[in-house]
């Protein structure tokens, strides 16, 4: 594998990329979603979706959008675990998530909770890259505002 493009250290740069997950879903820039999960196939609670548009058209699918054009949501990603296999170029991570949501005649309120377990590699031009996110839901509350039926 090629080494890193960037002088980031590789820990550090999968904590960015989780991260950046977190700001592309409470932005409501799904076309940002399928680029940084171009190469990685999505396992939620429904079938397994694969590739950038096929992921953007899920969240497009999925999540309600309010007039600021955002789920006027904030994911919170907690107790990151990064582990690196620099000589193979992969890595894996597990998270927390806890999604807050506010609006009008919703006081603020987390909304879900659960875990995230990722896969990454490092491409060709030395940049890690998400190759799967497995979402695990396991404490539900109000999402009538979050996620359509």
């Amino acid at each position: 594998m090629s080494a890193p493009a960037d002088p980031v250290p590789s820990h550090r740069a999968i904590e960015n990329l989780i991260a950046r997950y977190a700001e592309l879903v409470d932005d409501g820039d799904f076309a940002g979603l399928g680029a940084l999960l171009a190469d990685a196939v999505f396992v939620g609670s429904g079938e397994p979706v694969r590739g950038g548009e096929a992921i953007e058209a899920m969240f497009r699918e999925t999540l309600i959008i309010h007039a600021d054009g955002t789920p006027r949501t904030q994911h919170v990603t907690t107790n990151v675990a990064v582990e690196v296999d620099e000589p193979a170029g992969t890595a894996v991570a597990r998270s927390y998530v806890t999604v807050l949501q506010a609006l009008p005649g919703l006081p603020l309120q987390a909304i879900a909770a659960g875990r995230y377990h990722d896969r990454f590699a490092r491409a060709e031009d030395g940049r890690w890259r998400f190759t799967e996110r497995r979402v695990r839901i396991t404490l539900v509350g109000d999402v009538s505002r979050h996620l359509r039926r």
